[in-house]
């Protein structure tokens, strides 16, 4: 079950080393500038780089989580993006401090006898550190690495001490992945992690309709469309248990933004629903989802929200805030 933050820590760090890792793609390893350790996390953690005139980007820690030295990003350019990535691309060098909040963890690698992964492009990054951690607890995996060539698909280097296990598949030579002979017969026994485009998220959840409920978890790095709802045209009422407010959520307006509007401070970071940063617990009513972080399960508990996106389905929510 995932849980919100009861606080999450800020950080000033430098950027010790900068990397091209692949086409369009940048490692960075930021280190505390005297040298402290830095906390620790576990595979699937992400944290926010906190960039001048407001960005705040979510990137997937993909180093050593032994080493607490330092930690590792990967960063894709995207010139379609909302400038986060052109930022730390063309600002963020060598000796360049930048502040870090985090890390979280809404992508925890949870305990199996067996594993297939599946990364596409830059969704390789927080499946690093898990292929390691299976390797590590002597479980049997694999890895299905799909990418537009080659030379855009970082860390091949890193990849190849696996042998075998990795399946590195270039589109512009083998086409799109396999997937239904990947992942077309369920096994109880198997969890399966993915992470990448929306497109290839979309793909596999499509072929893991079959298998075991749980069975799949995705991370997104883009919220996906959501159909409108009833909810969407209908006002709500939101009581904040904490602080005894009880405020009106109109339609067009998130939950976080009439919080905020009322003085009520929380922390938040992408607010399209696909970090966790904003995740609160629902102490009464029932939520309309519309995050891209909770799992089928976690929804269906209805114990917590993303207050950035999320709507209600009933007539009033009670949040501990």
């Amino acid at each position: 079950m995932s849980h919100p933050p009861t606080s999450v820590s800020e950080y000033s760090l430098v950027v010790a080393e900068r990397v091209e890792s692949a086409d369009d793609v940048v490692s960075l390893i930021l280190r505390h500038p005297d040298g402290e350790s830095l906390p620790e996390w576990r595979p699937g953690a992400h944290i926010d780089l906190l960039l001048d005139g407001g960005l705040v980007r979510h990137y997937s820690l993909c180093g050593d989580p032994g080493d607490r030295s330092s930690w590792r990003i990967g960063v894709l350019r995207v010139p379609e993006g909302r400038g986060g990535s052109a930022y730390v691309q063309g600002k963020l060098h060598a000796g360049t401090p930048v502040r870090v909040r985090g890390p979280r963890n809404n992508f925890a690698l949870r305990p199996a006898g067996r594993y297939l992964f599946v990364a596409g492009g830059i969704g390789i990054t927080p499946v690093l550190p898990m292929i390691a951690a299976a390797e590590a607890a002597g479980a049997d995996w694999r890895l299905l690495y799909g990418g537009r060539s080659r030379s855009s698909m970082a860390f091949l280097d890193e990849l190849a001490a696996y042998g075998e296990a990795v399946t590195v598949h270039p589109q512009d030579r083998h086409g799109l992945l396999d997937l239904d002979g990947y992942l077309g017969e369920p096994d109880p026994g198997t969890l399966v992690y993915c992470c990448g485009p929306e497109p290839l998220l979309a793909a596999v959840e499509d072929r893991c309709r079959a298998w075991p409920p749980g069975a799949l978890r995705v991370e997104r790095f883009q919220a996906r469309e959501q159909e409108e709802t009833a909810a969407d045209a209908g006002a709500f009422e939101v009581l904040l248990s904490r602080s005894g407010h009880s405020l009106q959520v109109p339609p067009g307006k998130s939950v976080l933004e009439t919080v905020w509007a009322a003085g009520v401070s929380v922390l938040f970071s992408c607010a399209e629903g696909i970090c966790g940063t904003c995740e609160t617990e629902v102490l009464e009513g029932e939520p309309d989802h519309r995050d891209s972080v909770l799992s089928a399960e976690e929804r269906e508990s209805g114990e917590t929200m993303m207050i950035c996106v999320s709507r209600s389905r009933s007539p009033r929510l009670v949040l501990d805030l």
